[in-house]
């Protein structure tokens, strides 16, 4: 088999020749863009040894203005396919399939629509305090909140569109806003699920996999139920949430399940080569080779020796 099949078959819950693997980290900042940014995908993906060539996405959705009330999510514009976040990161895209090879299963990072939400005011206020506002003025005043979410949402849809036509597999839908101390279930299920799932559908729509990437830690998993018709793989912090791979594959039957590792301490952060081929061997002895992609909580430190990673993947032969 060659990667691409792999992967594939792993999701289709098909025999393998061996787990398929897949990790990704943010590479540092002066590397994130241009040409620099596509040699840095190519150069993972050939020193890792990689089934999945995770394309990464710091194309965020732009900065507006001070926000001091539900009514200033009016800043928020229409933004569209030419908009030019929306075309730097599809560049990104194109430039890095090009210089792929072709039996590689790629993904396009689409950021969920919390996370997309919280992108245009997050740089001014920071990560904890925009989470919280954006909790309190969707209770406060929920329309204009809710019609810049629609807004982000119809962007969201054309960036999943446009990579479709670009040629990716699948895209790596990083979901946020389970935490328990955010939003309550009912306020998740209102204000938050429709617009993942409307943008899950746009992709599966499209022709491509979906791969469900729960973040954060302090979750309620349960919350994504409902998101099993649309997803193809689902993703979570094993380690941070303490919500095992059994236990994902109970909520989540019909979809392969992929992680094993914890991504920012543990074996394949602090120990040896062997160590962390034989911590591989025990996550594939106990959950199988059958609709399992080994992997991460979440992306990697930045840092991490390559090596590191590539001791993972050959463990899975």
């Amino acid at each position: 088999m060659n990667r691409k099949e792999r992967v594939i078959a792993a999701i289709q819950k098909k025999p393998v020749d061996r787990v398929p693997a897949s990790f990704s980290l943010h590479f540092p900042a002066d590397i994130q863009k241009g040409q620099a940014a596509v040699d840095a995908h190519i150069s993972f993906l050939n020193e890792t040894g990689c089934d999945i060539l995770k394309i990464m996405n710091e194309n965020l959705v732009p900065p507006i203005g001070e926000m001091n009330g539900p009514e200033d999510w009016d800043q928020v514009p229409a933004h569209t396919k030419s908009s030019p976040f929306i075309q730097e990161q599809l560049e990104l895209t194109k430039r890095t399939l090009e210089a792929a090879k072709e039996n590689v299963f790629s993904l396009a990072t689409i950021h969920g629509i919390c996370a997309s939400t919280i992108h245009p005011i997050e740089p001014r206020y920071g990560y904890v305090p925009v989470r919280e506002m954006l909790c309190e003025h969707l209770r406060a005043n929920p329309a204009p909140v809710l019609a810049a979410m629609a807004r982000i949402a119809d962007v969201l849809c054309e960036l999943v569109r446009e990579s479709a036509a670009l040629g990716v597999d699948g895209i790596y839908y990083a979901a946020l806003g389970a935490e328990h101390h955010f939003f309550t279930d009912e306020e998740f299920a209102t204000w938050i699920e429709p617009y993942d799932l409307r943008i899950l559908k746009a992709a599966k729509e499209a022709g491509l996999y979906n791969f469900l990437h729960i973040c954060k830690e302090n979750l309620n998993v349960q919350r994504y139920a409902n998101y099993g018709e649309l997803v193809d793989v689902v993703n979570w912090g094993v380690y941070e949430t303490d919500f095992s791979l059994d236990e994902g594959r109970k909520l989540f039957p019909n979809a392969t399940i992929m992680g094993g590792l914890a991504n920012r301490s543990g074996v394949l952060v602090d120990g040896s080569h062997e160590e962390i081929r034989d911590a591989v061997r025990k996550i594939i002895k106990d959950f199988g080779t059958t609709g399992f992609i080994l992997g991460a909580d979440c992306t990697l430190p930045t840092e991490i020796p390559y090596d590191r990673i590539k001791a993972a993947v050959e463990a899975v032969v």
